[in-house]
């Protein structure tokens, strides 16, 4: 191994460790990171050089995309926090047949491949219904994805009062995690779940909430408010 191959090996072990430091990573990633990883280093030996570089840009990439960030999250009981990180691209009236029933409103937030893909309870509460649908893979900022697209909705319901959210796949995310159960209790920002490579969240409000974001807005997972509760 050349000087230059070490150096690139050393790099890659460094960052790897600091990321490890620094920022949480999501345990299904680690798969992701380490194969290529892995292959890099074995490429790097060999001396092929630009497949070397080209696995050491998809490790960066996946240690990027897999990134589980602490939050910081809103105290107060009325508010009602973002589902996930992205840019909301929509906010209209629930369509027919929406999960809260009738006058409730949709945000919806797409999410690109370098934002956080880590869902979060948007309020504390009991999860009371969880309903996985197959469907097509349309674009996530599509807005006939909220409908036709495969997905994964949530309720969770604190005393009287209930949220929705869906976790939607898009074009290039095929996989939806959700590790909570119905009976299970969440805190609000709590971690339950993610989408993996580019996807879609929309989150379902009942029509007394106050909504404090508007379209085009970037917001955080567990952190950026997204109404207030009456």
């Amino acid at each position: 191994m050349t000087g230059v191959h070490r150096e690139a090996v050393s790099r890659l072990e460094g960052v790897v460790r600091r990321t490890r430091r620094t920022v949480p990573i999501v345990r299904d990633g680690w798969p992701y990171i380490l194969i290529p990883a892995v292959l890099a280093l074995v490429a790097l030996y060999m001396r092929w050089k630009w497949t070397g570089i080209a696995l050491l840009v998809i490790t960066a990439f996946m240690l990027n995309f897999f990134r589980d960030p602490n939050r910081k999250v809103p105290d107060d009981p009325k508010l009602i926090v973002s589902p996930a990180d992205g840019r909301v691209v929509q906010i209209v009236d629930a369509p027919a047949g929406g999960p809260l029933g009738a006058g409730s409103r949709q945000v919806s937030i797409f999410l690109n491949v370098f934002d956080v893909h880590v869902n979060r309870s948007p309020i504390p509460g009991t999860i009371v219904d969880v309903k996985y649908n197959k469907g097509k893979f349309l674009a996530a900022w599509d807005e006939k994805a909220s409908l036709d697209n495969e997905q994964n909705r949530v309720i969770v319901e604190d005393g009287s009062f209930r949220v929705a959210f869906t976790q939607i796949a898009g074009l290039i995310a095929r996989r939806i995690v959700f590790r909570k159960r119905v009976g299970d209790r969440v805190e609000k920002g709590e971690r339950v779940g993610m989408i993996k490579f580019g996807s879609r969240t929309d989150i379902f409000l009942p029509p007394e909430v106050k909504i404090d974001v508007k379209v085009g807005d970037k917001v955080q997972g567990g952190y950026t408010i997204i109404g207030r509760r009456p």
